[in-house]
């Protein structure tokens, strides 16, 4: 029988939320932390991933009407924007692999996601819609002063990054997805995707194990400080049920992206299947595609150097 996807992630995040309630300790600034001591301990862990980040990089603080964004930024301060949207769970930390490559000639900017953990801290404990989250960009971007963007997203933040291009396109130069979830069709919710949430219900450091090994061909290279973090970010944090929301674009949504578009899907990618690429293809007006040989969904780090490369290659490229 095959398994409906909405339903079991509602099932899975339910009860994480319910194990998530308040412990009665100093309450922290981010709504999704239960106490400022714990936040404090994720906080730290986040700060030990980030000595893994190999260029100089600045990090600000952006009030906003749900709260602070917090930014990381590097790369020359005069050069062409690139912004980063990270995945679920990962934060900005999760781009150490590829921001040597990426800040060489552009200036980054990688985004903390304000609805859940990390150092961007949401005001109220509730989820923002869609339209709420396209305003917190709007407020993002516009701080940071940055037009004619390259907008980069991996996993959830791919699908960020399409829901804002559809309301900006004026914004955006070219936008890059990298194994987008929700963004073509449902994601495809089998035995390994089930265990790999597991965590999401009760984190332990086996239960990450066994996520990291479903997403990432090659584990051994997720660094044990991300690792770490990710395990805090889940084990101190209500989270939100906002992937419940991220259904694919319609057709008319996707033809609307008149844009060059680069969508990029590992072929051991258990959360996407190869057939985004063509439709993607099939969608949009200028879309580029292409499947990653030995990649699961962990794009960014099973295949840096390659990745990377094409990335770069499709924001020279002429149009």
């Amino acid at each position: 029988m095959k398994l409906n996807p909405v339903l079991c992630f509602i099932s899975v995040f339910s009860l994480f939320i319910l194990l998530g309630c308040a412990a009665g300790k100093e309450k922290s600034n981010h709504a999704l932390f239960k106490n400022r001591n714990e936040e404090q301990k994720y906080i730290n862990a986040y700060n030990s991933s980030l000595t893994l980040w190999p260029v100089p990089y600045t990090e600000k603080d952006i009030p906003t009407s749900f709260g602070t964004a917090h930014v990381i930024v590097s790369g020359p301060a005069n050069a062409e924007p690139l912004v980063l949207l990270h995945g679920m769970d990962a934060t900005s930390t999760m781009w150490y692999p590829n921001i040597k490559d990426y800040s060489k000639n552009y200036r980054v900017y990688a985004i903390d996601y304000i609805m859940e953990v990390g150092k961007s801290s949401l005001k109220e404990n509730k989820n923002l819609n869609h339209d709420e989250i396209v305003q917190w960009y709007e407020e993002i971007f516009n701080a940071l002063e940055i037009n004619n963007i390259n907008l980069v997203g991996t996993s959830r933040g791919g699908w960020l990054s399409t829901l804002y291009t559809i309301h900006h396109k004026e914004r955006i130069k070219k936008l890059v997805l990298l194994a987008p979830v929700q963004t073509f069709k449902m994601i495809s919710m089998d035995s390994d995707l089930i265990n790999a949430a597991n965590f999401k219900i009760a984190p332990s450091k086996k239960r990450l194990k066994k996520l990291i090994d479903n997403f990432s061909l090659y584990p051994e290279k997720v660094d044990p400080k991300l690792k770490n973090q990710m395990y805090l970010g889940n084990k101190y944090s209500r989270t939100k049920l906002e992937l419940l929301s991220m259904t694919p674009f319609s057709d008319d949504e996707l033809k609307s992206l008149d844009l060059p578009v680069l969508v990029l899907v590992g072929d051991h990618d258990i959360l996407n299947s190869i057939e985004i690429v063509k439709i993607a293809g099939d969608k949009i007006p200028e879309a580029q595609g292409a499947v990653v040989e030995s990649a699961g969904h962990f794009l960014t780090i099973d295949r840096t150097e390659d990745v990377d490369k094409r990335v770069l290659e499709f924001l020279s490229e002429k149009n």
